[in-house]
């Protein structure tokens, strides 16, 4: 994070020349949410539970491992699971698109590849949330919905509203464009769980709603041009290593690398959905996120890998969300269940 979107962030007092604006923001926003609370405007309620996985802040904070937990969490529970994503980033040339591990990141958007490719679940891009929505149910015969973001986009009606957040917490506190709030921090109390993507779970001052601690687990590096080469963190300890990222929080990546041991001498830190060139690449080892190492994968050299991570989230946060879809009428089977095939 730069020293200016620090500032930022934490709500110098210049923020306040923005208040004008803020305040704009605040009215059009709470009119909307207003319309939707009185009917006028219409939220779609497709024939499955949805699941917003979103957050209460600009950038990116974690949501992708979240959603990627859940969607195992129930495919292993005998659920057809549909993701759907607005595919920020991509530049597609016909919505509804299902996504493959095989389409450009550059079309269909980084997230939703890196979702399409570890998930094994059905993945459907579509900035209108409620057709995209309503395709993965009637046309491709999806029983669960996970929305990746879009908590802010009341046109789709959810069954369940999760919110991400991490080391950043609300920052200032500050709604846009003076401080990084797409919704006041009221709203982590009408959600039904709020996921923390540090080790650390705050106290705020008013209450929220459950919250859980996630702890992203890595797993082996992987080579980006040959991913049947994978190699533990521990050989590469005693190499010089260049890290680079263009995610949300670039440092979190950085000082995840550190605490493994690894040897830094560079640490390269772009903007979350950044386009990445040849030349952004340094030569030598370099170790990327698994959300970049998608997008450079047709011009990365033979020496990058990536890190894949892994949610771990306990098993009341899962359980809290299973009776949640429980009123909904959806049938989850336990595992044992499912294993014994009852």
């Amino acid at each position: 994070m730069s020293n200016l979107v620090k500032k930022w962030y934490g709500g110098h007092p210049l923020v306040w020349l923005l208040a004008p604006l803020t305040l704009l923001f605040y009215c059009v926003s709470a009119g909307r949410r207003l319309l939707f609370k009185l009917g006028v405007k219409k939220a779609i309620k497709v024939n499955a539970p949805v699941i917003v996985v979103g957050n209460i802040s600009v950038g990116g904070n974690g949501k992708t491992p979240v959603v990627l937990a859940l969607a195992e969490h129930y495919t292993r529970r005998g659920i057809k699971v549909g993701i759907l994503s607005r595919g920020y980033g991509g530049n597609s040339s016909f919505y509804p698109r299902s996504v493959d591990e095989n389409d450009n990141a550059e079309e269909v958007g980084d997230e939703p590849r890196l979702l399409a490719s570890r998930s094994g679940c059905t993945v459907v891009i579509d900035p209108v949330r409620a057709r995209g929505a309503s395709y993965l149910v009637e046309e491709l015969d999806c029983q669960l919905i996970i929305c990746d973001d879009g908590l802010q986009h009341y046109a789709l009606h959810r069954d369940v509203e999760l919110v991400v957040m991490d080391d950043r917490e609300v920052g200032s506190g500050f709604l846009l464009p003076m401080g990084p709030l797409r919704e006041g921090t009221w709203r982590l109390a009408n959600v039904d769980a709020i996921i923390h993507n540090s080790d650390v779970i705050p106290q705020f001052r008013h209450g929220v709603s459950p919250q859980f601690s996630m702890l992203l687990q890595p797993g082996q590096l992987t080579n980006i041009q040959d991913k049947k080469q994978q190699a533990s963190v521990a050989s590469f300890r005693e190499k010089p290593v260049s890290a680079l990222a263009g995610i949300g929080s670039p440092q979190r990546f950085f000082n995840q690398l550190k605490a493994m041991g690894l040897n830094l001498v560079a640490s390269l830190p772009f903007p979350d959905h950044y386009h990445f060139t040849r030349d952004d690449i340094p030569n030598g080892t370099v170790i990327m996120t698994e959300k970049d190492a998608v997008k450079v994968a047709s011009y990365a050299h033979d020496d990058c890998w990536f890190l894949p991570v892994s949610a771990r989230i306990s098993d009341a946060f899962f359980n809290n969300i299973d009776n949640k879809l429980a009123t909904t009428g959806l049938v989850i089977e336990s595992e044992k269940e499912k294993e014994d095939g009852v």
